[in-house]
């Protein structure tokens, strides 16, 4: 049995999946199989997933419904009680799966691991994390008591940087597929995860998450996604002010999505449900701004990030 099931979900990624492959297959850290979830896909994908020969490798073809379903199938597959999460357009420096054995090692009762990533926003604009544990010297290992608070300007959690005991996530009944297209589905696991287990996190980075991939689900249309319903954990949060806190901090930015998108409707709905002093000034400011100003800001954001700079509402 290997000590890894690296579960990669696969729609239309002919362009990205052979790197991130060859990121998996360079790992310092040898033992392991991947699980490839073919969800479909209409290019060439399964085509270039063939032309590597490896026998950890396993690709299995199902049809299209999204990449919740698709991960879910995939650990249904997995022969390992350790399942690590890597999506198509992804990357992986070669110490990962090194680094998430040794929090393992150094916390075998914990449920799930976390390391430290960094964000490719642009061809040569990359940034690092932004957490209150990532200040700590380089190399630092420890259980986060509190996930909530560590995750107010980037999710301590990313999907391509997280490894879960099977276990723990079938106890979790796994990413809830109802919530679609980049709309929610990981915020939603990592925060019932957290709701019930402290994460092992270390601070060195490890992983890239590839913001200028190819066919992203996260840029379909905001009226043809369904998101996340973070009105269900509100009862938990009244004795939680951090959850409370994180919990603004998404409707703040489900908000914007909304109104930027012409659905007034929505954005109320989100607007009303969030407690202001969760919020900075600048983010109070911003869901009282019309919707011409807010285009006009997100195209100087994109101008910028194209120059090196990265602005950003949630410091």
């Amino acid at each position: 049995m290997p000590e890894f099931s690296v579960i990669i979900p696969l729609y239309n990624k002919e362009k990205d999946i052979l790197n991130t492959l060859q990121s998996v297959l360079s790992q310092t850290f040898t033992d392991f199989e991947i699980i490839i979830v073919n969800d479909g896909s209409t290019d060439k994908s399964a085509e270039v997933v063939n032309t590597i020969k490896d026998d950890r490798i396993k690709q299995y073809t199902k049809k299209n419904e999204g990449v919740s379903k698709a991960r879910n199938f995939g650990v249904e597959k997995a022969q390992s009680s350790y399942i690590a999460f890597l999506d198509a357009d992804d990357y992986w420096y070669p110490n990962h799966l090194e680094d998430i054995n040794l929090l393992i090692n150094k916390f075998p009762e914990s449920n799930w691991f976390l390391t430290a990533y960094e964000k490719k926003r642009r061809h040569s604009f990359t940034t690092s994390m932004q957490s209150t544990v990532t200040k700590k010297e380089n190399g630092w290992t420890g259980i986060v008591p509190n996930y909530f608070e560590n995750s107010l300007v980037d999710c301590l959690a990313w999907t391509s940087a997280v490894c879960m005991r099977k276990d723990f996530f079938l106890k979790l009944k796994g990413f809830d597929y109802t919530i679609t297209n980049g709309a929610g589905e990981d915020t939603d696991l990592w925060l019932r995860a957290a709701l019930i287990s402290p994460p092992v996190f270390i601070n060195r980075v490890s992983a890239r998450h590839n913001l200028d991939g190819s066919n992203r689900i996260s840029h379909t249309p905001t009226l043809n996604r369904v998101f996340m319903n973070l009105d269900k954990y509100e009862s938990q949060a009244k004795n939680n002010p951090n959850l409370k806190k994180y919990l603004d901090l998404n409707r703040f930015s489900f908000a914007i999505q909304h109104k930027l998108a012409g659905d007034r409707a929505s954005f109320t709905n989100y607007y009303k449900k969030i407690d202001l002093k969760n919020l900075t000034s600048k983010q109070r400011l911003l869901l009282k701004l019309p919707k011409s100003i807010l285009k006009v800001l997100l195209k100087t954001q994109n101008v910028l990030e194209k120059k090196g700079v990265r602005l950003t509402s949630f410091k």
